[in-house]
């Protein structure tokens, strides 16, 4: 049986189902109205805010703390999500989970609360400041000294 046996000129999935349609991707031109300079169409509508995200210096913080986890055998995954209001990187245990922790920056909460925070699975948040490597800290291992 050839791939388009069903009288159409639609090729079958493996399964013999039709593959779903795709949609074409947008092109910058597309997406600004057909403009691709940075010259407004005239629509009305204000440019595009880019999604927040982590400096180089945030990420390495946050990875290296991450780094220490993996090695101990507490977290197992992360997944980074650049939104328009806050960037999140979640940690996971096992990749099926939900987080265990997300550390968030909030630009908006800059000047009030601090942009960085720790929120717990529950959605409690843990910590909240405006230095991301003291909000870090919470996520740390306590060390035990014990005598012997």
């Amino acid at each position: 049986m050839s791939d388009t046996d069903n009288g159409s000129s639609v090729p079958l999935n493996r399964d013999g189902a039709e593959p779903a349609a795709v949609a074409p991707i947008p092109t910058a031109a597309a997406a600004t109205g057909g403009a691709a300079t940075g010259i407004s169409s005239g629509s009305g509508s204000p440019p595009a805010r880019p999604a927040v995200s982590f400096n180089r210096r945030e990420l390495d913080a946050i990875l290296r703390l991450y780094g220490r986890m993996v090695a101990d055998g507490e977290w197992r995954d992360y997944a980074i999500d650049l939104l328009k209001e806050k960037a999140v990187f979640s940690v996971f245990r096992r990749t099926s989970e939900m987080p265990l922790y997300r550390i968030e920056k909030d630009p908006k909460l800059a000047r009030r609360q601090g942009a960085y925070s720790v929120v717990a699975a529950g959605g409690m948040v843990l910590k909240r400041g405006h230095e991301l490597p003291q909000v870090l800290k919470v996520l740390e291992k306590k060390k035990h000294l014990r005598l012997v």
